[in-house]
């Protein structure tokens, strides 16, 4: 039978943004090949399509599974590089990574050139793309998340209640047990930052490069911490953008999420009612801001066409990342405060015709998010812990925390952490750059302070009186740009933090 995507699994494609024993400890590298052998071809279809014009080379790195065992089973990793446009000024290799975990990063040096990315940049830099593990054109997994199954985004619904931890922790436990039954491989214990951060190093040496720059965004920051602190005599020039404040992701980590949308929300409050007269949202910020909560109370007790409180307070998040989606945002309020059957049938393109029990678009994402967040370090697993977060964050954040504090499948995840989170190093070259909007809804000011006081003296923070997810040439801000350019070609780093005022 062929059906639609329901309304509230295409709202998460647009935030799909994730064993009882110990495993062996695992070192900081393993020995690196001694002979850099990479061949590079033609990109698959689907990249080459979203890179387009954009000429894209392709490549596999292979690297163990377990780097405890590094003669066992070998995995694959699809990289791609947009060459050095200026063979006489290149200076080496920038990786990119766009964040999840759980998101591909082929193509993504092709998305910044379009951006704007500075030709002083692509002169000097061959720009590396990435599946890192598990994602993508590298060797998959899969939990095998379906458009009938009720686990279909990395945020937890929101909460109205206990009775909605509860009901929410009944679908977390499947979820969980649903990728040990599909792990038939023995993988998902091994999707880790640290083991992350090793392939970065593994796909260094394949490139014959001394050293790496990198360039990473949202969790990609988490991924670029760990690079830095486990490999600094081989990190050249790190810029971190949008971060999380560690090398991990965890439960504090994902309630900030809510601290966020507090900060971010009056930035489209203010825009929104400068527009009164078009949608009627509130004259004042304020009176924006008790539209929001009038109309997500409302969805929660009458959902219109399938999208309830939860689903309208997700799509807002979202739709938060980029000013660029306000306008979309505010006709999405209108039509849910005037009970718009037709408008929220229509409010994601990625409504699409599925069969029962066919695999999720976002399976493969949402299944990497779960194995790395998990497996990162240790959830609490007592369903009262979430019961108490979510009463505690409905009431200090009551936009958003009653979902973003509330229960996740690593509160059942069946393996174990492999080793402790990777620690920040503060020793090490000054090399670290950090990027950071004022108002950021997943990854708020709060993460690129707490990141910049864990590097210590080897970091200097860029705050960006700004509002969005994404910073370096994602972001509209003049200084922030010319701070980061001047660092990737001159290696010119502030001498102090530094306060970047709105254009």
């Amino acid at each position: 039978m062929k059906r639609q995507l329901s309304v509230g699994q295409s709202l998460a494609l647009l935030v799909v943004l994730g064993l009882g024993g110990s495993l062996a400890p695992v070192p900081a590298a393993a020995e690196e090949p001694k002979t850099p052998q990479t061949e590079w071809g033609r990109c698959p279809d689907d990249v080459v399509a979203e890179a387009a014009p954009t000429e894209l080379r392709c490549a596999t790195v292979t690297v163990p599974l377990d780097y405890a065992d590094p003669q066992g089973e070998q995995i694959d990793l699809t990289v791609s590089r947009l060459a050095a446009t200026d063979p006489d000024k290149r200076r080496g290799v920038l990786m990119l990574n766009p964040g999840g975990p759980g998101g591909s990063g082929l193509a993504l040096s092709a998305l910044l050139v379009a951006q704007g990315l500075p030709s002083s940049v692509t002169d000097r830099y061959d720009l590396i793309g990435m599946d890192t593990r598990g994602i993508g054109h590298s060797t998959p997994v899969s939990c095998g998340f379906t458009t009938d199954n009720p686990y279909y985004t990395n945020i937890p619904p929101y909460a109205v209640d206990d009775a909605a931890v509860t009901a929410q922790a009944k679908v977390a436990e499947q979820a969980a047990e649903q990728c040990a039954d599909n792990d038939r491989d023995g993988r998902l214990r091994h999707l880790t930052t640290a083991n992350t951060a090793r392939d970065l190093d593994r796909i260094r040496a394949a490139l014959g490069e001394e050293k790496t720059s990198y360039l990473g965004y949202s969790y990609g920051t988490a991924l670029g911490a760990a690079y830095a602190s486990m490999f600094p005599e081989r990190a050249d020039r790190i810029v971190l953008d949008s971060n999380i404040g560690d090398t991990h992701l965890d439960r504090d980590g994902m309630r900030r999420y809510a601290l966020g949308m507090e900060q971010t929300l009056p930035a489209f409050a203010q825009w929104a009612a400068r527009r009164h007269d078009s949608y009627g949202l509130g004259r004042t910020p304020e009176q924006v801001r008790a539209s929001y909560l009038t109309i997500a109370g409302t969805l929660d007790r009458a959902p219109v066409a399938g999208i309830d409180g939860s689903l309208f307070r997700l799509l807002t998040f979202g739709h938060l990342f980029k000013q660029s989606q306000y306008p979309k945002l505010a006709q999405t309020w209108q039509a849910m405060r005037e009970g718009d059957e037709a408008a929220a049938r229509d409010l994601s393109a990625a409504q699409e015709e599925t069969a029962d029990g066919e695999l999720l678009p976002t399976d493969n994402a949402l299944t990497v998010f779960l194995s790395v967040t998990c497996n990162d370090v240790e959830w609490p697993e007592n369903v009262n812990t979430y019961r108490r977060g979510v009463a505690e964050d409905r009431e200090r954040y009551p936009l958003y925390g009653a979902a973003t504090a509330n229960i996740t499948p690593c509160a059942f995840w069946p393996y174990a952490p492999a080793e402790p989170p990777v620690e920040v190093e503060a020793e090490g070259p000054r090399n670290v750059l950090l990027l950071q909007n004022l108002r950021d809804a997943p990854t708020p000011h709060r993460g690129g302070k707490m990141l910049r006081e864990k590097f210590g003296d080897r970091a200097r923070l860029v705050s960006v009186d700004d509002s969005g997810h994404g910073v370096y040439v994602l972001g509209r801000n003049s200084c922030a740009l010319n701070t980061a350019t001047r660092y990737l070609v001159e290696g010119e780093m502030p001498a102090k933090d530094t306060f970047c005022r709105a254009d």
